[in-house]
């Protein structure tokens, strides 16, 4: 594809100036997901200091608010920005001092033994803060708290108010999903719905939590591919550009098996594929990077906006439709690509299934075929 070069249009350069969620809302956000659990629920309750020691061990793990690796490089994932404020955690602290009680925390409990937090994580973030004096790069001394706590780090506490905190009790409901088996569909359901921490999650920062391993490395690093960057814009602070990596993956490997509610499908593919066993990273990268090296490099930043923002149907049928186009070779013919491509972003058959009801099994099905079709026998 080197010689195929790119031009930037005046409709082009319309998109420099996009912030970083422009892109049109995905159906997913809205579905339902159909299925009745078996789940296995049961209280525990834990002393402060020990939760801060489960955590440091990494038996409990606290969804990370930025990517993180442990001693074996395994990525536990992204979740969300610390949100609470430096009063609201200085009351939580001061509440668990003066032997007060304070809200619990959700845990799932992974195959693994190891246990996520599910709800909770901004009262666990605040306690590790407290207790290793740092929070959010300064050093932790309570300021709104009742005089006597006032300027306190945890080392600064008496023998007894240590003492107090140390023991203070914070119960958990722990939850392990029994059937079906094969992934965390209802876990994502209710961390879907608990979202008490003030910023709702977008679907993908509880996929990524929730599936957290090998695929999810891959899909970060795909995330950072200049060809990916340059179609797609800046990053997403909400993870929307992975989710449409994602989205291309899950439809190029296992389309025949779509059925809606798209997060249902989504979540299965990053379940089933966790840890890499259905396909290598090395297969993931190489259809992933032809696919937007060709798109780049014929159509640039115009190539996922049939208006002004970035169309995530138009995303996922566009990149399954010149990925398999690409297993039969190179495309050469920079020319009779773009016309194909504006035929198809005219083509009202089309235009319906990227608009309305994008998530729907005939809208996925209809233009998956178009795209495919407008692609099949360039040469």
């Amino acid at each position: 594809m080197a010689e195929i070069q790119h031009q930037d249009t005046p409709e082009t350069a319309l998109v420099d100036n996009r912030d970083e969620e422009d892109v049109e809302v995905l159906d997913e956000a809205e579905e339902d997901i159909p299925y009745t659990y078996s789940i296995t629920s049961y209280g525990a309750d834990y002393p402060v200091d020990s939760l801060i020691k489960r955590m440091e061990s990494r038996d409990i793990a606290v969804p990370a608010f930025d990517w993180v690796s442990n001693e074996d490089t395994e990525v536990v994932g992204f979740q969300r920005e610390y949100v609470w404020t430096k009063p609201k955690a200085d009351k939580f602290i001061e509440s668990l001092l003066l032997g007060l009680p304070v809200p619990g925390i959700f845990l799932v409990k992974e195959a693994t033994g190891r246990l996520l937090v599910l709800d909770g994580h901004q009262r666990l973030h605040t306690l590790h803060a407290y207790y290793k004096g740092v929070i959010k790069g300064r050093e932790y001394r309570l300021e709104n708290v009742q005089k006597r706590f006032v300027g306190m780090r945890y080392k600064d506490l008496d023998m007894e108010e240590r003492r107090r905190l140390d023991d203070s009790i914070i119960h958990a409901t722990v939850i392990r999903q029994d059937d079906p088996k094969e992934d965390q569909s209802s876990i994502y359901i209710i961390f879907e719905r608990l979202n008490t921490g003030g910023v709702n999650l977008q679907p993908q920062e509880i996929r990524v939590a929730l599936y957290h391993g090998e695929l999810v490395r891959v899909l970060k690093s795909l995330n950072e591919e200049r060809a990916w960057r340059k179609l797609y814009g800046k990053k997403s602070k909400r993870l929307k550009d992975m989710e449409m990596i994602l989205r291309f993956l899950a439809f190029y490997y296992r389309f025949d098996q779509y059925r809606s509610p798209m997060k249902d499908f989504l979540n299965r593919y990053m379940a089933e594929n966790r840890d890499l066993g259905r396909q290598s990273e090395a297969e993931l990268r190489k259809i992933f990077c032809k696919t937007t090296s060709v798109l780049s490099s014929v159509l640039g930043r115009r190539a996922f906006r049939p208006k002004r923002a970035v169309n995530a149907a138009v995303v996922d049928s566009l990149m399954t439709g010149v990925a398999k186009c690409l297993r039969f070779g190179e495309i050469k013919d920079a020319e009779q690509f773009r016309r194909r491509y504006r035929s198809l972003l005219e083509n009202q058959e089309y235009v319906a299934a990227t608009e309305t009801g994008t998530s729907q099994e005939a809208s996925v099905r209809a233009r998956m075929r178009l795209a495919k079709d407008a692609f099949a026998d360039i040469t």
